[in-house]
């Protein structure tokens, strides 16, 4: 490999982060049950402490993304708890999940619930979130609807439509200086006729009539087969509105398998839209990596390891596209020579630099192997599988 492109790699994995999510360190399954593993984390605590395990070894994994029912159960009592995990582990609280999809009452929905009570229970929800996150001086607040309808003619979409907007505007305005809204979408699942906010563009109007803090949050596993998620990658940094991600992969929807696992070549191509779009303005984009993964049959620690160690070498394969040579190569329409440019970086074998980086860093060059080596997981495994023969954690 050539030295330029070694410090190219270099300087990306200086500045790549990815945040891990707490429930998926936790037992998770499907729609059908729990899938039990005797390693899995049943206390916030013990999310905390596998994080940490994954940040010892990677060291691009400083936060830890938190869901408010299952891991802050008391609300913003529960903060001071979690910075003691914080400071005990030396992870900080990342992204704060307010729960709106899990509690019986959001069976008609949350914000577009045709009760007026609920919705503003779910109002208030949110806004007990966003004081939790300022508590834990957590910047995003990322905000996942499951509400829509299984049949037509059951819901009033357009009303919906506004009381969506109102609340979003009322959350929008309880944020403090420096915090973000970030607002997913989901083409369905678990409504199968319409949902609320069904793709980035409708998250995108309601980003923008929430206010100023507020951007578009994309999950990789949240679009159809075969959608360009790069284009709309595109798309949002050009309208700045891009505030992050939830990395995990999918062969038909939302299987929340880990990054890459099917389609790497879709996961370079975001990632070589966000590092020409910073080529051109000069400067970083201001995006959320995170996880949002279920691990039902990996082991937990393994699979978050491994979509780690996936994430840096295809945002390093990413990091050597030479974009001036692609710049000239779309303006004299040379279709073979700008389509070899990201092939050529896409097949470019980047872990030679991406070890010499963590050498240098003191980290194993190995973080897999350094893992199973460490005794950890036979540890935590003798330690809590009492515990998680009696426990399943809820996920969704």
């Amino acid at each position: 490999m050539k030295k330029a492109s070694s410090k190219k790699i270099f300087d990306a994995l200086e500045s790549f982060r990815i945040e891990l999510p707490s429930w998926g360190f936790a037992n998770t399954g499907t729609r059908f049950g729990k899938f039990i593993q005797a390693a899995a984390a049943t206390t916030t605590e013990q999310k905390f402490s596998d994080a940490a395990q994954v940040h010892l070894l990677t060291g691009v994994c400083p936060t830890l993304a938190l869901h408010v029912l299952w891991d802050c159960p008391d609300g913003a009592r529960s903060t001071e708890e979690i910075k003691k995990f914080s400071a005990r582990y030396g992870i900080l609280p990342g992204s704060i999940n307010p729960n709106l999809f899990q509690d019986q009452e959001y069976k008609f929905g949350s914000f577009g619930n045709p009760s007026p009570v609920i919705r503003q229970r779910a109002l208030q929800h949110t806004k007990d979130s966003i004081e939790i996150a300022r508590r834990l001086s957590s910047r995003d607040i990322s905000m996942w609807f499951a509400d829509g309808s299984n049949y037509p003619g059951t819901a009033n979409i357009r009303q919906r439509k506004d009381w969506f907007t109102n609340f979003l505007k009322e959350s929008h305005d309880a944020l403090s200086e420096g915090q973000r809204l970030l607002i997913e979408y989901k083409p369905f699942e678990p409504a199968f006729y319409h949902t609320d906010i069904a793709d980035w563009g409708m998250a995108l109007l309601l980003a923008r009539a929430a206010g100023p803090q507020a951007k578009v949050l994309v999950d990789t596993g949240h679009h159809y087969a075969a959608q360009n998620i790069e284009q709309i990658v595109a798309w949002l940094l050009s309208e700045n509105m891009l505030g992050g991600f939830h990395f995990n992969d999918r062969r038909y929807a939302d299987d929340d398998l880990t990054m890459g696992s099917i389609d790497p070549y879709q996961v370079f191509r975001i990632f070589h839209e966000i590092r020409f779009f910073e080529w051109e303005k000069g400067q970083r984009a201001d995006i959320a990596y995170m996880v949002d993964q279920s691990h039902n049959l990996k082991g937990k620690i393994e699979a978050m390891i491994q979509t780690v160690t996936v994430a840096q070498e295809l945002f390093s394969k990413a990091a050597i596209v030479n974009e001036e040579e692609l710049a000239t190569a779309q303006t004299n329409c040379d279709l073979i020579a700008a389509e070899s440019l990201l092939q050529d970086a896409f097949a470019t074998d980047v872990r030679p630099a991406i070890r010499e980086w963590r050498s240098a860093k003191g980290l194993p060059e190995s973080p897999m192997e350094a893992f199973r080596q460490s005794g950890y997981l036979e540890r935590i495994t003798k330690e809590r599988s009492l515990q998680n023969s009696q426990t399943v954690s809820s996920y969704a």
